[in-house]
């Protein structure tokens, strides 16, 4: 089989997983700006690593589609691969820095989405380079959110204020916060 006949079949696998990665930016992006009012302590979050080079890919693959459909003369069809990844790189990655991470009246924004305080099953700090929330979803994955140095603090307030009002709940010893508390045994 030679390549001219699976880098076809290979752009629009790729087109049809970009595809999908572009639509969960959408949603995300839906979903906070339903959830922007009821911010609570929020901050942006941080760029990724090699930013720049990412707003190249979406120049590179612009001028790709611009190629394939004036040079070449291809079918907007054809391009559906490079046309799906050019909107990630060119808008979804931006798109998902204008949601702000932090904390909200009825969840967490972390990382890679919200997170409902009724489904938070648990939580710890991790403190190394970087102070990190880690949210562990009841029957799910953790999920993790870097908090900047200023909002440490608040951050931790903000939490036990939650336990204390009984929108965070826990079984078992599954919150570090720093000192002991009785609402950490909660």
């Amino acid at each position: 089989m030679s390549l001219s006949a699976i880098l076809p079949a290979l752009l629009l696998m790729l087109g049809v997983g970009f595809f999908v990665a572009n639509l969960r930016v959408a949603w995300l992006f839906v979903k906070f700006s339903g959830l922007r009012s009821a911010a609570v302590l929020t901050w942006q979050g941080p760029r990724p690593p090699y930013y720049g080079l990412i707003l190249v890919l979406g120049v590179v693959f612009a001028l790709l589609i611009l190629f394939k459909l004036v040079i070449q003369e291809r079918l907007p069809t054809q391009t559906f691969g490079e046309g799906m990844m050019f909107l990630y790189y060119s808008c979804a990655v931006p798109l998902s820095l204008r949601i702000a991470r932090g904390f909200y009246e009825n969840g967490i924004w972390a990382e890679s989405g919200f997170v409902l305080y009724s489904e938070i099953g648990g939580l710890t700090w991790r403190e190394n380079n970087e102070i990190t929330l880690v949210v562990n979803r009841m029957e799910r994955l953790a999920r993790r959110l870097v908090v900047p140095k200023q909002h440490y603090g608040e951050a931790r307030r903000l939490l036990r204020d939650k336990i204390a009002s009984d929108d965070l709940r826990f079984s078992g010893k599954s919150l570090d916060l720093g000192r002991q508390d009785e609402r950490d045994d909660v």
